[in-house]
């Protein structure tokens, strides 16, 4: 592992038989506008992720759907070939259409399809990790998720993938899965705001599985909260920093995947995830999701 892995905050995780930072980094920033298209500056986004690697993040997140498939073409010209620790997770389920729009794609024949996109578009002959995307742009949905499980289950048989988890979720459809074949993470919504896995946080943990929130700071919609503000303005740092470190102290299996386009921000994210809260400080930000 990279050296300077051991100053990042929040120390390791064991995603299935790897090793990786429990501070990541999530690669969808880097598209277009609205996750569509080539990025501003390719060269910045190159930077960025060569700047993660040279961190010590050993665990990036993407999908062959961003841009649809800059960020993946993006990653493999910045970091192939790719160095032994780093783990890059992706997903599948949906996909792009003409107006930006994510339309499911949950088929057999279209999870094969989008996984070979990925293998093809990342440059390698195995996913670390490949994340079945449930439910749609507003949250999970209940409803049986086995068939396109079973499909990636019969896609990792075939070598072309190492670990699977579960995406966008209910805590009912991670028991189907984990009925069917071992999953090594879930990736849902989660923050010092929406709260509503906390119970699901705490059962993966006593698993040994990772939780993996997305929209960390809230996405396109950024956290604003009083309480939030007032331990921000307590510590003279910023309320994404607040957030951030808030997150990796709420459960040891939580992994952070923020994004940014920008390497100054990444270097920002680093630093602030790293901030050490009160009790004091964590009983009060414990009250914004409540």
């Amino acid at each position: 592992m990279n050296t300077s892995s051991a100053s990042l905050p929040g120390g390791t995780w064991t995603l299935g038989d790897s090793f990786v930072t429990r501070f990541g980094y999530g690669a969808m920033q880097l598209a277009g506008p609205w996750v569509m298209g080539p990025p501003a500056d390719h060269d910045g986004a190159l930077a960025v992720l060569r700047e993660a690697v040279g961190l010590g993040i050993t665990h990036i997140d993407t999908s062959d759907a961003y841009g649809p498939r800059f960020t993946n073409e993006l990653i493999r010209e910045a970091l192939h070939p790719y160095p032994e620790p780093l783990f890059i997770a992706t997903k599948v389920g949906a996909t792009r259409d003409a107006q930006g729009g994510w339309p499911t794609a949950r088929r057999p024949e279209d999870l094969r399809k989008q996984v070979h996109e990925n293998l093809g578009s990342l440059g390698v002959d195995t996913l670390d990790l490949v994340n079945l995307r449930m439910g749609d742009a507003q949250g999970p949905r209940p409803g049986s998720i086995a068939e396109a499980f079973e499909t990636l289950v019969d896609l990792r048989q075939e070598g072309l993938i190492r670990h699977l988890g579960v995406s966008n979720v209910t805590a009912e459809q991670v028991a189907e899965a984990r009925g069917i074949a071992p999953i090594v993470c879930v990736q849902n919504m989660y923050n010092l705001a929406h709260r509503h896995d906390d119970d699901l946080v705490d059962h993966l943990a006593a698993d040994g599985i990772a939780y993996v929130p997305f929209f960390p700071l809230g996405g396109f919609t950024p956290l604003q909260s009083e309480a939030l503000s007032r331990v921000a303005n307590r510590l003279q740092t910023t309320p994404m920093s607040v957030a951030l470190a808030w997150l990796l102290r709420r459960s040891p299996n939580i992994l952070l995947i923020p994004g940014t386009s920008s390497t100054a921000h990444l270097r920002e994210n680093v630093a602030g995830a790293g901030l050490s809260l009160s009790d004091e400080d964590v009983a009060e930000l414990d009250g914004i999701g409540h």
